[in-house]
């Protein structure tokens, strides 16, 4: 008696287009064994592409053949051809080596010997048939997708930062997706200004909450389409090109093409790219007072222990104790006084910023005093009802013992949230003197945020002469908010 194992074969495509359902092949090939007598040892269902023979379930399938010659069938039945292969080379190797092994391939709806050699010119038809539909679809595909680019479309999934929407006909589009876009947007701006590397860059993208590896970070940040572009790359003899997109920019043209020259070293800036220790704040911002060059750092190892220094690599060979650099330029920081206008100019900037952010408990808190006043009247109410004989003592007990239960819930969620607006002006009072301390904010900050006022502060870099600063005019913002004053 014959045995046989049934391959049940869909792709996602077929099963939605033309129905070949498992349930539909399994019945077939189920119904010919029985008519046939045909002993069925497995029943194989697999839910991937016919154009290789790395599926999972016949990988495994095959696997077993092989190590087990008791599992082997003397048939392995499909309904059609093209559920056993859509690519005739392959297809061609696999019946041998079903050969070699005894086991006999056949399509129920397709049959042929494959002992007469004749045979093998109608397998062929039927192999060639769905890989040319499989090559026809794919290079349709192709061509519309190169088509819709070079219109300024972008197919496919959308990059970080944007979304996939569809208009009310059917037709797709891109658009930005906040809040990433803002993050991606800053990330660029950051890049574009050469004062960190890109990696202290990704680094700073992830903690406001982008979820990107690094390497895919490197990858986006050279992706035009964030800049409105949409890239068509060569094909026969097209050249390849940037056409103008469909879809919103985040970035503009210039930031994108200035980031792409500092990402190829093609700086027009002076760049403090280094990442640096937590003892070395300022290397690339100073200058070397005698060559001119940019002063690195680096630590050397004593006997127990490190001391760091800023060091020119030119052959000037200037050498800085780090310390005395850092204590004196805490100190530079020192002569930057806020005028008294723009205190007072900080002090409702903030509590502006701290309203927006609160805004939202601050209105569950006028919520929760609204129902804690409604609940009171309605108490009121309930007692004026029993003095004019309206309603019963029972039924007016009732309703404050619902009345009082309420409050007490209302008045507990109104502890849980404080009055956010006074709060910060209490804080404000007595934080006033702080405000705008520039040597207080450098002191108290991270490194990111230490680098990132130096290079807001001064325009220029900084020269030390071995005992204190040579003067750096700042921005021009700097010299407007702050007077420089010697103390």
């Amino acid at each position: 008696m014959k045995s046989a194992v049934l391959y049940v074969r869909v792709s996602t495509d077929e099963q939605a287009e033309k129905g070949y359902s498992q349930r539909n092949q399994d019945e077939v090939l189920r119904k010919y064994c029985e008519l046939r007598a045909i002993t069925i040892k497995a029943v194989i269902y697999e839910d991937h592409s016919a154009k290789t023979f790395l599926r999972p379930a016949w990988k495994s399938m095959l696997a077993g053949f092989k190590q087990n010659k008791s599992s082997r069938p003397s048939l392995l039945l499909f309904t059609k051809w093209d559920r056993f292969s859509r690519n005739t080379s392959d297809a061609y190797q696999m019946i041998s080596l079903l050969t070699k092994l005894e086991i006999e391939p056949q399509a129920i709806e397709q049959p042929m010997d494959l002992s007469v050699p004749e045979n093998k010119m109608m397998l062929a038809f039927y192999l060639a048939v769905p890989e040319v539909e499989n090559d026809r679809r794919a290079l349709n595909i192709f061509h519309g997708i190169r088509r819709a680019r070079k219109e300024g479309r972008l197919m496919g999934i959308a990059p970080l930062g944007y979304a996939n929407k569809c208009t009310e006909n059917g037709r797709k589009y891109i658009k930005p997706n906040f809040p990433l876009a803002n993050i991606i947007q800053d990330a660029f701006s950051v890049i574009a200004k050469g004062k960190y590397p890109v990696d202290q860059v990704w680094k700073m993208a992830v903690k406001k909450g982008l979820p990107c590896s690094r390497n895919n970070f490197r990858k986006l940040i050279r992706n035009p389409v964030y800049a409105g572009k949409i890239f068509v790359p060569a094909f026969k003899e097209e050249p390849e090109q940037l056409v103008d997109g469909q879809h919103e920019p985040i970035i503009s043209t210039e930031v994108f093409e200035r980031v792409q020259r500092i990402l190829t070293k093609k700086k027009t800036s002076r760049s403090a790219k280094m990442v640096s220790p937590l003892e070395l704040p300022l290397r690339g911002f100073l200058s070397c007072p005698k060559c001119g060059r940019t002063l690195t750092g680096s630590a050397s190892k004593g006997r127990n222990e490190y001391y760091h220094y800023y060091h020119c690599s030119n052959k000037c060979g200037n050498r800085l104790n780090a310390s005395s650099v850092n204590l004196c330029f805490s100190n530079l920081l020192k002569r930057f006084v806020a005028k008294t206008p723009f205190k007072e100019l900080f002090k409702e900037i903030t509590r502006d910023i701290f309203k927006t952010k609160t805004l939202q408990k601050h209105r569950q808190r006028e919520q929760v005093i609204l129902q804690i006043k409604l609940q009171e009247a309605q108490l009121k109410k309930a007692m004026d009802l029993l003095f004019k004989d309206a309603i019963e003592i029972q039924e007016y007990q009732s309703l404050k013992h619902e009345f009082e239960s309420r409050l007490v819930e209302l008045n507990r969620q109104l502890c849980t949230l404080p009055d956010v607006q006074e709060s910060i002006t209490s804080v404000l009072n007595k934080q006033s003197r702080r405000f705008l301390d520039l040597q207080e904010l450098y002191k108290n900050g991270s490194l990111d945020d230490q680098r990132l006022l130096i290079a807001t502060i001064f325009k220029k870099p900084l020269i030390y002469d071995g005992q204190d600063f040579i003067y750096s005019e700042p921005h021009s913002v700097i010299g407007l908010v702050f007077k420089y004053t010697e103390v």
